[in-house]
């Protein structure tokens, strides 16, 4: 069975495309991140883990339509011979070098685990021996599945996980136990710092109203309106963090109100919250969106415009993890500079030490700077200096 060239399009989409049985054929290609690949064959459970790997690495990826089980096998041993140390040891590198060589390293290791594709009928069903039923979880992550298609098994993976995730809910100490559930593509609130530092934080006398900003899950507008914060906005532009939030402000039966806006919704508030992605660099997928802040745009965002958006005795809480310093990523001081040209001063802060698995994790290549890294939530005001909204 033969090698295709992928990229032809289907129903107007990216479509993967190869030759089987002596004819071309040709699927809808799904994928969060990764283009359609250019050359695919056929494999099934007499395919050996090192050609399967050596296929991948070369570009080909490999269509499965043997046992499902065994296709997770051949993932793992795929993945086990590409975090292999390496025969000779290299000098250690630090900072932004770090980092940078870490996420290289991370998106080649995605490249190569994507190539083992799985085909999916519509309906979201797999036609694989012992393949699991995926229709619930596929329907939440991609909408109705009106046509058949191929996915990387590594990404299909990630979406049944998903749905786990849904379904469970994570317990969230600050909100009494309770849970929240994220959906698919949305950061999960699973790192308990900054949701902590939210619920423990002292209020602002007499607040009545409050935004979060780039609400997500909706965890920290929750915790707000928990707190006894009467109205509540929570903002974001990713349809899916809307659904997610909305979703779970009605389960928790909290009085918040989510609206789809670029940072900030109309009108001021007594408090404003962001918690902005940490780390000042481009994401691969949408889901590294919470994470990588291009350019600090988020970050700059919400500082320039929060003097606008106060209340004249009002606080902007920015929590916000300095782990980009640690890695070379911004400068020491640069926050503060930007405070000061946004016509904010800092009223006292909150800090935080890691409690992620990683930050304990000594073979973790970032792990001088995950163990060093502090999450602090800024209390802001306006500059007495700087002009208000109201004069």
């Amino acid at each position: 069975m033969g090698a295709g060239q992928g990229r032809t399009d289907v129903s107007g989409g990216p479509a993967v495309g190869w030759r089987e049985d002596g004819r071309d054929r040709r699927a809808r290609w799904r994928s969060e991140s990764a283009p359609p690949p250019r050359r695919v064959r056929v494999a099934d459970d007499g395919t050996r883990a090192d050609d399967a790997y050596r296929a991948a690495c070369e570009g080909t990826a490999l269509l499965w339509r043997g046992d499902f089980q065994n296709a997770r096998q051949l993932l793992r041993a795929m993945a086990r011979r590409i975090d292999a140390p390496p025969r000779k040891k290299k000098a250690e590198p630090s900072g932004a070098q770090a980092f940078h060589l870490f996420r290289q390293a991370r998106a080649q290791r995605a490249r190569t685990l994507g190539m083992l594709l799985v085909p999916v009928e519509a309906g979201h069903t797999v036609p694989l021996r012992r393949a699991p039923d995926v229709r619930d979880a596929c329907a939440e992550a991609y909408g109705p599945g009106e046509e058949p298609y191929v996915v990387s098994l590594r990404e299909l993976l990630g979406v049944i996980g998903a749905h786990e995730w849904r379904r469970e809910g994570v317990p969230v100490p600050a909100l009494g136990g309770d849970r929240i559930h994220p959906h698919y593509g949305v950061f999960s609130p699973i790192r308990g710092e900054y949701v902590d530092l939210v619920a423990r934080a002292p209020l602002p006398s007499g607040v009545t109203s409050a935004f979060d900003i780039g609400t997500g899950t909706g965890v920290l507008a929750a915790v707000l309106a928990r707190r006894g914060v009467g109205r509540v906005v929570a903002t974001d532009m990713d349809p899916r963090a809307l659904a997610c939030a909305r979703e779970n402000v009605e389960r928790l039966q909290v009085p918040v109100e989510v609206v789809q806006a670029d940072l900030y919704p109309d009108g001021r508030a007594g408090l404003v919250v962001c918690n902005p992605p940490w780390l000042p660099a481009k994401p691969a997928t949408p889901l590294e969106r919470a994470v990588y802040d291009p350019g600090g745009r988020m970050l700059r965002g919400f500082l320039d415009g929060l003097g606008d958006r106060l209340e004249p005795d009002g606080e902007g809480w920015l929590v916000l993890s300095d782990l980009a310093e640690h890695l070379g990523l911004r400068a020491r001081g640069e926050l503060a500079d930007a405070f000061a040209a946004a016509g904010l001063r800092v009223a006292s802060r909150l800090d935080a030490a890691p409690v992620h698995p990683k930050a304990a994790d000594a073979d973790d290549p970032l792990h001088a700077a995950r163990a060093a890294e502090i999450t602090t939530l800024w209390r802001l005001r306006r500059d007495s200096g700087a002009p208000s909204p109201d004069r």
